[in-house]
């Protein structure tokens, strides 16, 4: 498991999850005014990618899949 969340991205894939959460959480700020179901998704799908920023960790390559970045 230790292996499962080592380190697999640099700068660039950081900087750009850490872009995506943000405009995730920007989402659900917006969408909170209508309905809080999707607020919630938008939110923790945000929350994810800034991990993933912080970590320097991709889900998708951990699991095998390549990214671009």
């Amino acid at each position: 498991m230790k292996n499962f969340f080592q380190s697999n991205i640099e700068s660039t894939g950081r900087i750009i999850r850490a872009l995506i959460g943000l405009m995730l959480l920007g989402v659900a700020v917006w969408v909170y005014s209508t309905h809080w179901l999707p607020c919630v998704v938008f939110a923790s799908a945000g929350v994810f990618c800034l991990f993933q920023a912080v970590r320097g960790w991709c889900f998708a390559r951990a699991c095998g899949i390549n990214t671009k970045w």
